[in-house]
């Protein structure tokens, strides 16, 4: 099972990579930014079962390393205005993370499961990812947020 689910992990994380590259492509928008952590909260719907519920500290240990991966999401996104529209700028620095994190990830998964029950290894990886993208997509709606700001401003200067 760690094996089936390590071929998911890169195989996702490929996708997310293949999904950061095309968005470049696009402008950006409020909704862009905010819906992905509400659409991967439904996955909390597994600490229902008990099989997946974790220890006290277990939560404190994912929670915290999910914050400090989110911490190098969060360097390397950018936004930029460009014909008056927001795009997010491509970092080649992200992609190499993304690995970075994957790699990390695994080599985590491989340890931590000769020690920890399959079900309570995969609600910590889930609420690390969880902190790890809450914060990300948080700051990056505030900078959103900032270059909206100035984007209004100027296009009010315009029509006066």
């Amino acid at each position: 099972m760690v094996i089936a689910t390590s071929v998911f992990a890169v195989i996702m994380a490929f996708v997310v990579m293949f999904i950061r590259i095309k968005a470049a492509e696009r402008p950006t928008n409020a909704k862009k930014i905010i819906l992905p952590p509400i659409f991967m909260s439904t996955g909390a719907l597994m600490f229902l079962h008990p099989m997946f519920r974790v220890t006290f500290i277990e939560l404190i240990e994912a929670l915290v390393l999910g914050g400090i991966f989110s911490i190098f999401l969060i360097k390397t996104s950018h936004f930029e205005i460009i014909h008056n529209q927001i795009y997010l700028k491509r970092s080649k620095a992200f992609i190499l993370i993304l690995i970075g994190l994957l790699v990390i990830r695994l080599a985590l998964k491989s340890y931590l499961s000769n020690t920890i029950d399959y079900g309570e290894l995969s609600g910590m990886f889930w609420l690390l990812a969880f902190a790890m993208i809450v914060p990300w997509r948080i700051a990056m709606y505030l900078s959103y947020r900032k270059l909206k700001k100035q984007l209004d401003l100027e296009r009010m200067d315009e029509k006066r």
